[in-house]
């Protein structure tokens, strides 16, 4: 059965650095009615994503594979935030998967087994790695400030730096770049990242600007499991028993 930790079979990579999904071109009609929803519908939840954020995440059965992320914000309140995370900020982007980042006053709060399923966010903040695109770092201090005290757990559905077309296989679980090999970020990815963006990672740069930025006192070592373990972990989806609470028809 299908596993986060191979390849999958059913359909052929797209052989390309982007990803294109197969199918036809959208059609006018559905052109028509896109733009008709968008005059009578809200789009609640949409629009409730306030800030794009930029970082880089590592699988956690596979740390050397290793992709440029993009969040899309949105707050439930101060320590429960959701996201949606894409493969750029281009209109063309993909849906790759979702975070969901917790105060550590909440994680705290976890059992340990899923305790093990979320990375801390403190390295990736203070070395830069994480920013608010295009936000002015006096702007984002104190939010960044914040993040670094918080967990994420991150499930990628589509693993496009793989050349997949498609959504394929299971969902992986994702880590946050460390200070340390194997989970350190790849030095051609931030470089792509940082000229692109026009962010300066380097020692004399956010590293300087939030050198000061408080720290968490400590960081749960149930978080990042690869480190005190050596281990990562896959999804496998095996069949099981349906459970059945009323006979069926």
């Amino acid at each position: 059965m299908s596993s986060s930790d191979q390849s999958p079979g059913a359909m052929p990579a797209s052989g390309t650095a982007e990803p294109s999904p197969p199918g036809r071109l959208t059609a006018v009609s559905s052109q028509v009615l896109d733009m008709g929803a968008q005059m009578v519908q809200d789009l609640k939840p949409m629009r409730q994503m306030k800030l794009h954020s930029c970082s880089f995440a590592l699988y956690a059965h596979a740390l050397h594979r290793q992709m440029e992320i993009h969040h899309f914000l949105s707050r439930l309140n101060q320590d429960v935030l959701q996201c949606a995370v894409y493969d750029s900020d281009k209109p063309s982007a993909r849906l790759i998967g979702v975070e969901y980042i917790v105060s550590d006053a909440i994680f705290e709060g976890l059992p340990p087994e899923e305790q093990r399923l979320w990375h801390s966010h403190a390295y990736e903040v203070k070395a830069g790695l994480w920013t608010a695109v295009g936000v002015p770092e006096a702007l984002q201090s104190s939010e960044m400030a914040s993040l670094a005290k918080t967990y994420g757990k991150f499930w990628c559905t589509w693993q496009v730096d793989r050349g997949d077309a498609l959504p394929l296989g299971a969902p992986a679980l994702m880590m946050s770049p460390q200070a340390e090999d194997p989970g350190r970020a790849r030095a051609d990815l931030v470089r792509g990242r940082d000229e692109r963006y026009g962010v300066d990672t380097s020692a004399g740069g956010l590293k300087a600007a939030r050198v000061e930025m408080d720290e968490p006192e400590w960081i749960n070592p149930n978080a990042d499991y690869w480190r005190q373990h050596g281990k990562g972990f896959a999804v496998d989806v095996v069949p099981a028993e349906m459970k059945r609470h009323a006979p069926f028809p």
